[in-house]
């Protein structure tokens, strides 16, 4: 399965709905529901838990990821992921990953990423 990233640095293809959903596995699904409740104080039930990921087009997700602020901003942008945007890392931004340093880290890594392919292109003109 291809790496999928957020928007906000998450990764959507090691997500455990991501993957209860493409994997059409309800026993995950179910699991999934029940640690997110723990965890997060999210009350989905498993019939709920379906995603395809944050940057897919018109693909199914998660109720918090519908809401999500940074995803719907990317989007109103047309950025492929908020790592190009100018104004990162804004504030949702940093909120955001207060919360999941784990996407912070993947995020930051992107940045430098798509920052070394600027930099070779602007070398290669």
């Amino acid at each position: 399965m291809k790496k999928m990233t957020a928007n906000c640095g998450l990764v959507c293809s090691d997500c455990p709905t991501f993957l209860a959903t493409q994997n059409n596995d309800d026993n995950a699904r179910k699991k999934t529901a029940a640690l997110y409740s723990e965890k997060f104080g999210f009350k989905l039930k498993p019939g709920e838990m379906n995603c395809d990921g944050c940057i897919s087009e018109g693909g199914r997700l998660l109720a918090y990821c519908q809401s999500c602020e940074i995803r719907k901003c990317c989007h109103k942008k047309a950025l492929d992921n908020c790592a190009v945007c100018v104004e990162q890392p804004c504030e949702k931004l940093k909120k955001f990953h207060k919360f999941s340093p784990s996407a912070k880290v993947c995020f930051e890594a992107l940045v430098k990423k798509i920052g070394l392919k600027e930099k070779r292109v602007k070398s290669e003109e």
